[in-house]
């Protein structure tokens, strides 16, 4: 498609959504006449907080899988666990059905929701050659995985709840489970403050079709 015939956006008309109630106002108004909410064409600084946010929940990623998860008092006997350990000792419990769950919510989803938001980012920034719909449904298909991610902090939650007897047993959670859960969040966060509507304003109108 020509760069004649393809329809105006609306910034070019001067108008916008309000990010509140989602009613079409004209930029020159500056609040939504509906809610009263300021209103902006575009969150330029918004791949900036979107990047400072991911850099530090990849950074939390490593105490996340570094330090122990989970605390196990047994009889005077302490056990700690970090992600790994703990999918390993499912494993050999023959529990591999819940060990592959913990390790596709614990370490692959939050490594992939990272990688992506990157190359997202990424793309945005450098203006790499890559098609607009499928880094569109990229970033769908992370927003939708991204509540999984709370799966391993669920299970904690459970099997603290289930198990804890006292001085006979129990169990708590641990410094990394605190980190994990800040990966979570920020990567949400990430995906949540970034103004999607720059990708189609930064990358060519040729990449469409790739």
């Amino acid at each position: 498609m020509s760069k004649l015939s393809r329809p105006p956006q609306g910034e070019t008309l001067g108008l916008t959504n309000c990010p509140t109630c989602k009613y079409l106002c004209h930029l020159e108004q500056g609040n939504c006449p509906r809610c009263g909410q300021a209103v902006q064409s575009r969150d330029r600084t918004s791949v900036q907080k979107s990047w400072a946010l991911l850099i530090t929940a990849a950074i939390l990623l490593f105490p996340a899988n570094l330090y122990p998860i989970t605390i196990m008092t047994s009889q005077g006997q302490v056990r700690q666990d970090t992600i790994f350990s703990g999918i390993n000792h499912l494993v050999h419990l023959d529990l591999l059905p819940i060990a592959i769950i913990l390790f596709t919510a614990s370490i692959l989803v939050p490594m992939l929701k990272i990688f992506g938001l990157a190359l997202y980012l990424t793309a945005i920034s450098y203006r790499l050659p890559i098609s607009k719909k499928t880094l569109m449904a990229g970033f769908h298909i992370i927003e939708w995985i991204g509540r999984w991610s709370m799966l391993d902090l669920f299970v904690i939650s459970i099997t603290a709840a289930l198990i804890n007897m006292g001085q006979i047993w129990d169990a708590k959670p641990a410094p990394a489970a605190t980190a994990f859960a800040l990966v979570i969040l920020l990567t949400q966060l990430a995906a949540k403050v970034l103004d999607t509507r720059l990708l189609w304003d930064r990358l060519e109108s040729k990449d469409d079709t790739n």
